[in-house]
């Protein structure tokens, strides 16, 4: 099968966004068919094909939200390119700018569009807003995803039974939905993988002891992802469990705050701020933890969870559909309601080591299912539901050979 990914976010740019189609990208490839890329510019406005990698990239404007950057719906330059690639199937990951661009090369060249759903845009609205107009903005935010999802994609992937209940409940979309939860290499982050001496060589850098108790958070430093709620949880323990330390991998618009933060609570010895690290680098920081933790409500899947359950690191995170369909309570991790409860759910494993070895385990087991393989074959089923009773008209090749035939019969 010859499918075309159309997204605004790719490597080298990190995010969850980002990961889910370079884990697509992979388990489609492994399973021997090609794929091939549409997607943003980040470093100029220079339109770059890499051939021997199949991607086309597309220069775009900043538009404020991180690194984002917005192209035209409909650049020229790529449009040949994509026609010789005699697509069978365009899997659009974003709604917009290249999203457009997908709907457009879909309806143009009668090809199937598969969309996935990744983020929750109401979650988002104050970056462009700051506060004012929010419940109009939300509801235009319903209106464009509604008409992008449902009006204009053949088959819709969402990957969290949150993104599900807001498809189905809120938006009232009865179109068939379906949930695939995005899958992860999950090889990358097996303990074994790493050298003891390599992770004893990162805790040197850090400041990190052999018997400090590390709590890891993993991801964009905003707001939106609560981290704040893990700082000041930290008073807490630090006061009960003088080497319980939080380690803060990654960087974000709210960096600097969440530092000053730190600082203000005289916790500079007990929070690590990393700041951002390499992509081909992070699965060594899972490898410091004791636990894993996150509070943020506002993701679709939270892909940084199932890395950490991959790496045997059992997961305390907020009770949010995102995470609950995932972390078992008391079987894989804990999931908390509050602060209090965070704090009791982190001194229960400081205090029963055996229990957190236990739990562990049992995450490693639980990430499996998130495997490259799995993520990719479920994927293809929904290629292919988007593809059951397609026929496409026959090219000119097609129909050269057809008249030989005919004439040879003849």
């Amino acid at each position: 099968m010859r499918i075309g990914i159309f997204t605004d976010t790719y490597p080298p740019y990190i995010n969850g966004v980002s990961t889910s189609i370079a884990m697509l990208e992979k388990g489609l490839r492994e399973k021997g068919h090609e794929v091939y890329i549409v997607t943003v510019n980040p470093d100029n406005m220079e339109y770059k094909y890499e051939e021997n990698d199949h991607i086309i990239r597309i220069p775009g404007i900043p538009i404020g939200i991180y690194d984002y950057r917005l192209t035209g719906i409909y650049p020229i330059r790529a449009i040949n390119k994509i026609k010789k690639w005699n697509l069978d199937i365009i899997h659009s990951h974003t709604e917009f700018g290249i999203g457009t661009f997908a709907r457009i090369i879909a309806k143009q060249y009668d090809i199937p569009l598969v969309h996935t759903y990744h983020t929750m845009y109401e979650d988002y609205v104050y970056y462009i807003t700051k506060g004012y107009f929010d419940k109009s903005s939300k509801k235009i935010v319903e209106y464009l995803t509604k008409f992008y999802c449902d009006k204009t994609t053949k088959e819709l992937i969402v990957p969290s039974k949150k993104t599900y209940d807001l498809f189905t409940q809120k938006y009232k979309v009865e179109k068939t939905i379906h949930l695939v939860p995005t899958g992860i290499d999950t090889e990358r982050f097996y303990k074994e993988k790493f050298k003891e001496s390599a992770i004893d060589s990162i805790r040197d850098e850090l400041g990190i002891k052999k018997d400090d108790f590390v709590i890891l958070y993993v991801g964009r430093l905003a707001h939106e992802k609560s981290v704040d709620f893990l700082i000041k949880a930290q008073v807490d323990l630090v006061k009960k469990y003088p080497n319980c330390k939080l380690v803060v991998v990654g960087s974000g618009p709210d960096y600097e705050n969440f530092l000053e933060l730190s600082e203000s609570l005289k916790l500079a010895n007990n929070i690590i701020f990393t700041n951002a690290i390499p992509y081909d680098e992070v699965p060594s920081y899972y490898q410091l933890a004791n636990i894993f933790a996150t509070a943020s409500t506002t993701e679709t899947q939270g892909l940084t969870v199932v890395e950490a359950m991959a790496a045997s690191k059992p997961v305390v995170c907020v009770n949010d559909e995102s995470f609950n369909c995932v972390v078992v309570d008391g079987l894989n991790g804990h999931l908390f309601e509050n602060k209090k409860d965070y704090i009791g759910c982190v001194s229960d494993l400081i205090e029963h080591p055996q229990k957190c070895a236990k739990l562990a385990g049992q995450a490693r087991i639980a990430a499996e299912k998130y495997s490259l393989k799995y993520y990719a074959e479920q994927v293809l089923d929904v290629y292919k539901a988007a593809l059951a009773g397609v026929k496409k008209e026959p090219g000119l090749f097609d129909k050269l050979i057809h008249a030989v035939k005919k004439s040879d019969d003849e």
